[in-house]
């Protein structure tokens, strides 16, 4: 296992969060969840599923069934990191999670969050 703790957190216990903060600036847990299909290719059915069996981040970007091609267009910084200077490939795709969930909660439109 890589060697920062985030890595062996389960997504189950940060996604909530990930729901929390866009619903303070009035977005929906449907939008995070569309952000997050978009990004790993799960369908809501397998997020959930994901999210039921509580694996780790390690774990749910490895069984991503596609991680889209244009998660590389995410730039930006979060935490004070540049996402797209992060050199380790789990703690990047957690950047861009991060990233993408930011913009939702700055009011950015989906076509822009989701690179279309």
């Amino acid at each position: 296992m890589s060697g920062h703790r985030i890595h062996a957190t389960p997504f189950a216990r940060v996604y909530p969060m990930y729901v929390q903060k866009a619903e303070r600036k009035q977005r929906t847990k449907d939008e995070v969840d569309r952000i997050l299909c978009w990004l790993t290719g799960y369908d809501p059915a397998d997020l959930q599923r994901q999210i039921d069996a509580s694996v780790d981040f390690e774990t749910f970007f490895a069984q991503a069934p596609a991680l889209h091609p244009n998660r590389m267009l995410i730039r930006g910084v979060v935490c004070g990191v540049r996402v797209e200077e992060v050199e380790d490939p789990l703690m990047r795709e957690i950047r861009q999670l991060d990233k993408l969930i930011d913009e939702l909660a700055k009011g950015k439109a989906m076509e822009k969050i989701l690179r279309q």
